[in-house]
């Protein structure tokens, strides 16, 4: 059992997420340690254990936090817009996802071992904030583009949202990917997190 007033408490998780977001500035997954989050905390390694178990759990309350933040950039979409073309929804939800390069960053990562390796109260609170992300588009196209279907919508939904997984790894490239590519003779069109994601929602609302 947590000690504590639920203030402290919450205050402390935010410590320890802060924390473990300033070393995924530029360390990788699996060097970040909660010895290594400890040393960048106000209090010792031990007392992390007592708001979470695993690594996995703070990256996941990282993750559940940067779906909340993408959240907020929907609902400022719907509620600041009375009408838009759908290639202005397409130009605002990819501004929101060029924004939120952290949350391309953690979904590029092995999300089943994420999810394996937390408990079940971490992953239902990451789940609601990842199933009002999906509420959130879907109120955009309803809003938006009346004219779909609800079979389009749903349609638009499971093939942008998966799509998402693979936004990062194919706009970050390193100088050594970009090398290894050049010796392997293999064609690529570096494209930017925006244009990459502005493409694909032109063809999912039907424009190209």
């Amino acid at each position: 059992m947590i000690k504590g007033t639920p203030e402290l408490i919450a205050e402390r998780r935010e410590e320890i997420v802060n924390a473990c977001e300033s070393l995924y500035q530029s360390m990788n997954f699996k060097d970040i340690t909660l010895k290594e989050i400890g040393k960048v905390t106000s209090f010792s390694r031990p007392t992390i254990y007592n708001y979470f178990q695993t690594k996995e759990e703070i990256f996941l309350a990282l993750y559940e936090r940067e779906y909340a933040r993408w959240n907020e950039d929907l609902v400022q979409i719907i509620n600041d817009n009375e009408i838009l073309s759908k290639e202005q929804l397409a130009e605002k939800i990819a501004k929101t996802i060029e924004n939120r390069k952290q949350l391309l960053k953690l979904l590029s990562m092995n999300n089943y071992d994420m999810e394996a390796n937390s408990r079940e109260e971490f992953l239902v609170s990451f789940k609601r904030a990842y199933g009002q992300s999906k509420e959130n588009i879907r109120a955009c196209l309803k809003k938006f583009c009346p004219e779909m279907t609800e079979k389009e919508g749903k349609d638009f939904i499971y093939i942008f949202f998966p799509f998402m997984f693979g936004i990062y790894p194919y706009a970050e490239v390193t100088e050594k990917q970009k090398k290894a590519m050049e010796k392997a003779e293999v064609d690529y069109v570096y494209l930017s997190i925006y244009e990459i994601t502005y493409r694909c929602l032109l063809r999912l609302l039907g424009i190209e």
